[in-house]
């Protein structure tokens, strides 16, 4: 059966779990909200302006760890989202964020309320691409949601041609994907993590510095766990804030410009600096030179 590509958009959101979706409408993605009227499944968030749906959108996929769904029309609904999928591309939040776009016989023409969404988008998210073909509409939703959470997660668009959304085509969504260039690593390395023991065992004055990457994989109790049962000091990111409860006798406070003096006399005089899920960016460091001078770095991004 033949379905528009407006609906097929609609039932990948509910094959994806989607419950929410972060929209604002416009004339190149009224033919979604169409769709999406007759949907009860999923509830419409319909904010005052596109800057502040993807925001929200992040703030979602933070507290619940699913993927933040958005919804906008072309041009200036597009670009208006530029500065939430940089913000979620640095702190590795998940987003799919959907934009109309004009009709493909015409993009390249300076039509109206054309914009090259993923040329201005291509350097701040995971992946970015317009659909040029009704056929191509299921995989690609499906590859942009399984690119948004997997690896370090972070945002996708995936822009949405009128003509795209209106014409008839196939209605399958597929179960799974194969993405050639795109495999990231879901095992560990039993060697490197023995050898990681090993200096945590050895080390005099260990420490452990813990970034956003614990928050978004919800590996807090874990965390928690492995202080206890090592009982080395930890000290956090300020994306990291929240990884263990601050009132956790081993935890010294925040590090970097922004943090406590404790927390960085304690990366000073550490010999082993186990970090896990922080990016070390210059708001932590400083110099990098004068940077936890006396310690071994263990780094489980």
């Amino acid at each position: 059966m033949e379905i528009t590509g407006s609906q097929l958009i609609i039932n990948s959101l509910i094959e994806e779990g989607v419950d929410k979706i972060f929209a604002y409408p416009g004339g190149y993605d009224k033919d979604i909200f169409d769709a999406l009227y007759h949907e009860k499944d999923i509830e419409l968030i319909l904010p005052r302006h596109e800057q502040g749906l993807i925001h929200a959108a992040e703030g979602y996929a933070r507290s619940t760890g699913k993927v933040g769904v958005c919804l906008v029309t072309s041009g200036p609904g597009a670009t208006n989202l530029v500065t939430g999928i940089a913000d979620a591309n640095y702190d590795g939040i998940p987003l799919v964020c959907f934009t109309g776009q004009v009709a493909t016989s015409v993009i390249g023409n300076d039509a109206f309320q054309e914009v090259d969404i993923v040329g201005i988008t291509r350097t701040i998210c995971k992946y970015s691409t317009t659909i040029r073909k009704r056929e191509d509409l299921g995989r690609v939703i499906k590859e942009a949601f399984y690119i948004a959470r997997t690896g370090k997660p972070g945002p996708v668009v995936v822009d949405l041609p009128s003509n795209i959304v209106s014409e008839f085509g196939p209605s399958e969504y597929p179960k799974s994907i194969d993405i050639r260039g795109y495999k990231p690593s879901t095992g560990v390395h039993i060697g490197q993590i023995k050898k990681a023991l090993e200096m945590l065992k050895g080390a005099k004055k260990p420490l452990f510095l813990i970034g956003g990457g614990v928050n978004i994989s919800r590996a807090n109790e874990e965390l928690e766990k492995l202080v206890d049962i090592t009982n080395v000091p930890v000290i956090t990111t300020i994306m990291g804030k929240g990884a263990i409860p601050t009132s956790h006798p081993l935890f010294i406070g925040n590090v970097g410009m922004h943090g406590s003096y404790a927390a960085n006399r304690a990366v000073n005089e550490c010999d082993v600096l186990f970090s896990i899920g922080t990016r070390f960016n210059d708001r932590v460091t400083g110099k990098i030179s004068e940077f936890a001078p006396n310690a071994k770095i263990i780094h489980i991004a």
